[in-house]
């Protein structure tokens, strides 16, 4: 398509940018609060919500409270939350047993809200990491993350969530062949409409350390992630990991950390067609909120500047913690 337009000054590009109306009128891209997923993290106790220290405004809350929350998305348009369990010292092991527990946080917090909220779609994370003692994603042997038994307790756990009554698993563990794996597990088990939003492009970033905090895994993690999440310097790379998702069976892809990479949505959105999601993940979050409580910035405005951004890349939407603030802007 070529732009038609007349010469200055017949052709004054500010007229449509004058007026809010107008400005509205002419936007390619909007919010809103459809658009969001709400990242919530999971405690024991009752009547607990603890604050995560490197994430202003975000909480670990106790089953109880992440009902609460889930009813406070609910009525704010908000379709999904997301639930991450924060796991203690005694629950984690070297075979991540607690993964699968059918009374895990996890699976008792998917049951409190579908009991709750029948029509708020749950999603929940499918990886090892808030249940093994070395804080990886996948099961360690001999100082090697190895794939293929990591995929089997991926299966397991998998099975477990959609007993549980999650609406959209999401792996994001970035395993060879674990999208396909759960696929046909969920088939066989008769799970035939649970979704899959598949961590497809899933970065090893410097941008998750506020999140590892919030999950207890920072502590336990030993070395880096960087043989199983993506190379940084690689985008042909991703499209062919989310190519061999969607052939596997996801039915949405993921693309994580968000902002840095939304070249990559921008390339997965336009090469594929399939629903695409970033995650604006704790980092960006936690620098966003530091420079706002330092004056640094208006963060507000940073908060939707970051958020449309999503949008504008052709996502379909964005997991944020920002999804109730936003929400409650959106909704005026």
């Amino acid at each position: 398509m070529t732009p038609v337009q007349a010469a200055f000054p017949a052709t004054r590009t500010r007229r449509t940018r004058m007026h809010p109306a107008l400005r509205a009128m002419v936007a390619e891209c909007t919010l809103s609060p459809a658009d969001l997923i709400w990242p919530l993290f999971v405690r024991e106790g009752e009547g607990v919500e603890e604050p995560v220290p490197s994430m202003p405004g975000v909480f670990r809350r106790s089953v109880d409270r992440v009902v609460a929350a889930a009813r406070e998305a609910h009525a704010l348009g908000i379709p999904a939350v997301c639930l991450f369990p924060y796991t203690s010292a005694a629950n984690r092991s070297a075979d991540c047993a607690e993964a699968w527990n059918p009374d895990n946080l996890s699976n008792r917090a998917t049951r409190a809200i579908k009991a709750a909220l029948p029509d708020l779609a749950v999603m929940t994370d499918v990886a090892l990491d808030p249940y093994s003692d070395t804080g990886h994603d996948g099961y360690v042997e001999g100082g090697e993350i190895v794939n293929d038994a990591t995929v089997e307790a991926l299966v397991k756990q998998a099975l477990s969530q959609a007993a549980a009554g999650a609406d959209i698993l999401g792996p994001s563990d970035m395993m060879d062949g674990r999208v396909g794996a759960i696929r046909a597990a969920l088939e066989s088990a008769g799970h035939h409409n649970v979704a899959i939003m598949a961590y497809s492009a899933k970065y090893a970033s410097a941008f998750y350390g506020p999140f590892r905090d919030a999950v207890g895994a920072s502590a336990a993690l030993k070395g880096d992630k960087k043989t199983y999440q993506m190379d940084a310097a690689n985008t042909d790379e991703a499209l062919r990991l989310i190519a061999r998702d969607l052939a596997e069976g996801a039915d949405m892809v993921m693309v994580k950390p968000g902002m840095p990479y939304l070249d990559i949505c921008r390339r997965a959105k336009k090469k594929f067609g399939a629903p695409v999601f970033a995650y604006q993940v704790s980092g960006e979050y936690a620098m966003i909120m530091a420079a706002a409580q330092n004056g640094w910035i208006d963060g507000e405005r940073a908060m939707m500047e970051s958020l449309i951004c999503f949008k504008r890349a052709g996502c379909d939407g964005v997991l944020s913690y920002f999804a109730p603030a936003a929400a409650r802007l959106l909704r005026g």
